[in-house]
């Protein structure tokens, strides 16, 4: 259910300057806690703007507030309980409010979620979003609460109704979560074969490295990387094969590659590429070259418990 947060919030143009203005600039910009300082007062004086509302609670939900979120959004589905994305965004929150507490807290929890997702599919027969949030949602619950792969599945096909992408890639998650790999892997290339984006590439690798075929993994993201040219896929398979301890030459080749061309937009910071080198080069016994490497990991994140540990492993060589 984690991933149910993600598809919860949308950036939209600021036009002006008003103070919803100004707020929905500041999540953009990731700015959340300000977002909540000036929407706290904006609200108190403007309780019935709905717009204000959703942003306070969007605010809240950056910030993993849960239950600050829900109760924002419970305002919204009281004021319009017509508004699927309302209904939505409010089983959202509940849902990951589920991971914070307690499973007998969870339990109790869980009947509002359905409702409220479930809502939202009946008011908007196009909500791509809740039938994610749906398709995951059965899965993952206990069949004695309701789970259902079936009911998972009946929300797949409506989602492949909508777009065949999406069907395909919720098909691919509910097989390989039922451990049906070779039922999964047809559906995630289906979803590459039909859409091709970097998320259908993810998606496919991810699965191949939790099928421990990592060889298969290396293989799709550098037809990612073909396809769409983008540096993070550098760092990528340089992860996998420091990882996993193969085509060390390529992983060299590719993190170094990384590291040259990196930007902020590539997400990883620069520290763990230098981890990953130190990696092969340990796997290569360098020990020089891996102590280089994990050194300037270290100086740029001392704090990361992993990088000390491989500096002690690449000085036990």
């Amino acid at each position: 259910m984690k991933t149910f947060f993600a598809f919860l919030l949308f950036p939209m143009l600021c036009l002006s300057q008003t103070p919803l203005d100004q707020a929905e600039q500041l999540l953009q910009q990731k700015k959340y806690v300000e977002a909540e300082q000036l929407l706290s007062s904006y609200v108190t004086d403007n309780p019935n703007n709905l717009k204000a509302l959703e942003f306070y609670g969007d605010a809240f939900g950056y910030q993993e507030k849960w239950d600050f979120a829900i109760v924002q959004y419970k305002k919204l589905v009281k004021a319009s309980p017509k508004e699927a994305n309302y209904h939505y965004k409010y089983g959202g929150a509940l849902a990951m409010k589920t991971l914070q507490v307690n499973k007998l807290k969870a339990l109790t929890l869980i009947g509002d979620v359905k409702e409220a997702f479930l809502t939202a599919a009946q008011l908007d027969k196009n909500h791509i979003n809740t039938r994610w949030a749906l398709v995951e949602l059965y899965m993952q619950l206990p069949g004695i609460i309701g789970g259902s792969q079936s009911t998972s599945l009946k929300y797949a096909n409506e989602l492949e109704a909508l777009s065949k992408v999406d069907g395909y890639l919720a098909k691919g998650y509910i097989y390989e979560y039922d451990d049906e790999p070779e039922l999964a892997e047809i559906y995630y290339k289906k979803a590459i074969t039909e859409g091709g984006s970097i998320t259908c590439f993810e998606k496919l690798s991810n699965f191949y490295e939790n099928t421990n075929a990592p060889e298969k993994a290396l293989a799709t993201i550098e037809a990612s990387q073909a396809k769409h040219q983008r540096n993070a896929l550098h760092y990528q398979i340089g992860k996998i094969a420091a990882e996993y301890n193969i085509q060390l030459a390529k992983g060299t080749k590719c993190l170094i590659t990384y590291i040259k061309n990196y930007s902020a937009e590539d997400g990883v910071p620069i520290a763990w590429a230098h981890y990953r080198l130190a990696q092969i080069y340990k796997h290569q016994n360098h020990k020089a070259k891996a102590l280089k490497h994990i050194n300037l990991a270290l100086s740029e994140r001392p704090q990361i418990t992993v990088f000390k540990t491989e500096k002690e492993r690449i000085l036990s060589l």
